[in-house]
């Protein structure tokens, strides 16, 4: 479970966004559930180089697609409190 935690801090560390535990799961929380219709690269959210570097992580198959992977899955699963 660490490692889940690591990878996404990471990641929004990549994406300039806040990486503290707390502030990933509030992102989480405020922004889902994420509708099934919309892929995370076109999330509102997200700015253009994030949905960028989002994209290509995933369609490179980065060292990032994991995380990336964990993030969408987070944002469509049920919204924890």
């Amino acid at each position: 479970m660490e490692t889940f935690h690591h990878q996404l801090k990471e990641l929004f560390q990549q994406l300039g966004l806040p990486s503290d535990p707390i502030e990933i799961a509030q992102f989480i929380a405020r922004h889902s559930p994420l509708p099934t219709d919309v892929r995370l690269t076109d999330a509102h959210f997200f700015t253009h180089s994030q949905a960028k570097f989002l994209c290509e992580a995933v369609r490179n198959d980065a060292d990032w697609a994991a995380a990336v992977d964990a993030l969408d899955n987070a944002l469509r699963g049920p919204v924890v409190s």
